[in-house]
């Protein structure tokens, strides 16, 4: 006996049932219709899936974040980021807290920089059990200031760190 195959058109994959046919999408609208008010209906344009690369190349990545969000992420890195938007970024606000970024964590990294074991370990070595805990103490407000001074920013408000301020709002372009 021999067995027949089914045509793969109407035959289901146990070759018993045939398949029902595939549903077919209703045809497109016309192209001018007319609406309840009477006013012409224009076929939709089909959107546009990509800027323009010439526009999104002349503007920095930094601007298309908001400014709070900017002006926290200037602390995120210390000196560094502070440093990145210091330089790529226009934005007033965003320019003041990169600033005071660069001159907090500029001087917190100096600081750090005396405290390790190069420097004052070197000539003191009878101290460097001092000098490592005034070490952690620093590195720890150094992760206290970063936070609250994320937070502020973030909040849109622009918090004066009391030394780094004036030279802030110099390289911002504002007065305090």
């Amino acid at each position: 006996m021999t067995q027949q195959t089914p045509s793969p058109n109407n035959a289901s994959p146990k070759g018993a049932e045939p398949r029902p046919a595939e549903p077919r999408s209703p045809a497109p609208p016309p192209a001018n219709t007319a609406n309840p008010n009477g006013a012409e209906q224009r076929p939709s344009e089909p959107r546009r899936r990509a800027a323009d690369p010439a526009a999104v190349a002349q503007k920095p990545l930094s601007l298309h974040l908001p400014e709070s969000v900017a002006a926290a992420l200037s602390y995120l890195f210390g000196w560094i980021s502070g440093l990145a938007f210091l330089l790529f970024d226009r934005r007033p606000f965003v320019r003041y807290h990169a600033a005071q970024s660069v001159v907090v964590f500029g001087t917190l990294s100096f600081v750090l920089l005396i405290l390790s074991g190069f420097f004052l370990g070197t000539f003191l070595p009878q101290a460097a059990a001092v000098l490592l805990l005034l070490r952690r103490i620093v590195e720890l407000v150094w992760l206290a200031v970063a936070v609250v001074l994320m937070l502020k920013a973030s909040s849109g408000e622009r918090y004066r760190v009391p030394f780094a301020a004036p030279h802030a709002d110099r390289a911002a372009g504002t007065k305090g």
